[in-house]
């Protein structure tokens, strides 16, 4: 850690839930102050489930050079999740927005200027989910994004099928799928997840919300290769956001897929674009770079 990286620690504490779920307990919160002239307020939105570990580290990267940048940030471990109390099997969907709401009120209360949704793979989902909760502008940072919800669970659930390849499980019975289907819980690389999550994670898209306004929304891919174009998906899904008339700027960044692995990886260059986009005031127009 340098000597900057010291001066913008952020401040850990539990944010009461406000009993507006299964258990009237706490989430654990980091706030990284601002420095220097204010330039806006930040809420991040974590991924699902392992996915929130094995980004911890980049994340807290990109959290501290947006402090020091001006930005005051938020981060919240949802229900069940990391230090936060509460089972994740208990977790619902609406219980993670309202998490993500609670933590904005937090937010709002301690800091203004423009805000930012930063949400990372399902977390881009809940972002945008919230943004039909709120009476103020917003805009977006979407690391990764998922465009849909039974992409994320597809993803996860796939988890169970390599453990049994593996020999761990036995391949018999009901899949996974099915089981939630039946209103079941299921067991997948050391998360229990239940119906009603699956359920509301299936339900989710990523799309513009018709009512509010209109903000901007930085989409950032990773990619191992340099100069590779944005996914057809991406494409696609962008183009519905500027004909809502968002102000998009989207841009394939080279680094590593960090969230999919366990190791010390770094993306300085995906810290460093997103801090040059967050202050771009001329993403008036559709802006597709690779």
């Amino acid at each position: 850690m340098t000597p900057t990286d010291r001066e913008v620690l952020p401040k850990a504490f539990f944010l009461p839930s406000g009993g507006t779920d299964h258990d009237e307990s706490q989430r654990f919160c980091l706030f990284h102050s601002p420095q220097g002239a204010p330039r806006g307020r930040v809420l991040y939105l974590h991924p699902f489930a392992e996915e929130l570990n094995t980004t911890r580290r980049v994340v807290a990267q990109q959290a501290r050079a947006m402090a020091r940048a001006g930005y005051a940030v938020l981060q919240i471990d949802l229900l069940g999740c990391g230090d936060s109390s509460g089972d994740f099997a208990e977790a619902t969907w609406s219980d993670w927005l309202n998490d993500a709401q609670l933590a904005l009120g937090w937010l709002n209360s301690k800091s203004d200027g423009p805000l930012w949704l930063w949400g990372l793979r399902s977390g881009t989902l809940l972002a945008t989910a919230l943004l039909s909760r709120l009476s103020q502008p917003a805009n977006l940072l979407l690391w990764q994004p998922v465009v849909s919800g039974p992409q994320v669970l597809q993803q996860f659930l796939r988890l169970h099928a390599a453990s049994q390849w593996l020999g761990s499980q036995k391949a018999d019975g009901p899949t996974p799928a099915q089981r939630l289907a039946q209103g079941q819980t299921v067991d997948v690389a050391g998360y229990t997840i239940g119906p009603e999550l699956a359920g509301g994670l299936a339900d989710a898209r990523l799309q513009p919300f018709d009512g509010g306004t209109a903000g901007r929304i930085v989409w950032l891919e990773l990619s191992t290769q340099s100069d590779v174009a944005l996914s057809p998906a991406g494409q696609s899904e962008l183009r519905r956001w500027h004909a809502a008339h968002w102000e998009v700027d989207a841009r394939s960044v080279a680094g590593p897929a960090f969230w999919q692995t366990v190791s010390a990886d770094e993306a300085p260059n995906l810290i460093s674009t997103t801090l040059a986009a967050m202050v771009d005031q001329h993403a008036s127009q559709l802006r597709v770079a690779p």
